[in-house]
């Protein structure tokens, strides 16, 4: 049998709402008719942008692997579909399924690489607030402090957790489920794992507003690249698209963000970023 020819490639923070992003999404196409997709969140805040952009990649790429950010998980008021909560999650869990494309909640596609398959694990895990503001030692605290900074998080008012009592509540329990799954899967069978937010905090380091770190992620995924057998992480959601290295595993920011911030940077590792075979040859950004 022939070796598999296509690559497991990745992009999150798409924001196809805003016109200068929606050609960039159309430019998307796989190299090979084998390629693999993970589209790590933020697609859109609308269930029509959110359609239109995940039906157009899936149509292009072999397999198409999503997970939320806390764009789609908005409520807009404009939004003809007002669903809150687990219900907005569950209608986007069913969007996708109806085009085909893999979420958390379905089991891990094993991805026939070069060197054997590797399980990619889809995570939605939101984040707690421990990754709080400098000089703060509670959540309350460190709210605000944001508050008086003026960085506050849009998920304050549009990122409702319905039916659970707050954000960290939901998170919670979204990290004990995801835990559960990955402590019974195979420690034979390397794992991508892919979230949209950074399953440790070092990468909010680089932040131009740390007070934003607490919408980030939580300390609870801190040793999960480590204790489970892990090949690569990917995550988007800081809009600073970069590779580094933590205890050896490699992680990768893969956004595209908004037309602002890649005006000025452009797209220095390209539109999207090939996460496995990896080329051993590039270098990780310093940590």
């Amino acid at each position: 049998m022939a070796a598999p020819t296509g690559a497991l490639l990745a992009v999150s923070d798409l924001h196809v709402a805003m016109r200068d992003n929606r050609p960039i999404v159309e430019s998307l196409r796989p190299d090979s008719d084998e390629d693999w997709l993970i589209v790590a969140g933020d697609v859109a805040e609308r269930f029509d942008d959110i359609t239109w952009a995940l039906d157009l990649l899936a149509r292009r790429f072999s397999r198409v692997i999503w997970t939320p950010g806390n764009h789609e998980l908005w409520t807009p008021r404009e939004d003809p579909a007002p669903l809150r909560g687990q219900a907005r999650y569950e209608h986007l869990v069913d969007l996708c399924r109806s085009l085909d494309i893999l979420t958390p909640e379905d089991p891990y596609a094993l991805w026939p690489g070069p060197e054997g398959p590797v399980a990619v694990a889809p995570l939605f895990l939101l984040y707690d607030y421990t990754f709080r503001a400098p000089g703060t030692a509670t959540k309350e605290e460190s709210l605000a402090a944001a508050h008086a900074s003026g960085v506050v998080c849009t998920d304050e008012f549009l990122l409702h957790p319905d039916p659970y009592p707050t954000r960290d509540d939901w998170c919670r329990a979204r990290v004990a489920l995801t835990e559960r799954r990955l402590a019974a899967h195979d420690p034979a069978l390397p794992l991508v794992l892919a979230g949209h937010w950074p399953l440790v905090r070092q990468p909010t380091s680089v932040l131009w507003y740390p007070e934003f770190a607490q919408w980030c992620g939580t300390e609870l995924t801190a040793d999960w690249h480590t204790r489970f057998n892990v090949a690569a992480v990917v995550y988007g959601h800081l809009h600073i698209p970069r590779t580094t290295v933590h205890d050896g595993v490699r992680f990768e920011e893969v956004s595209i963000g908004y037309p602002r911030e890649w005006r000025k940077r452009g797209h220095p590792r390209g539109l999207l970023r090939r996460i496995l075979p990896y080329d051993a040859s590039a270098d990780a950004d310093p940590v």
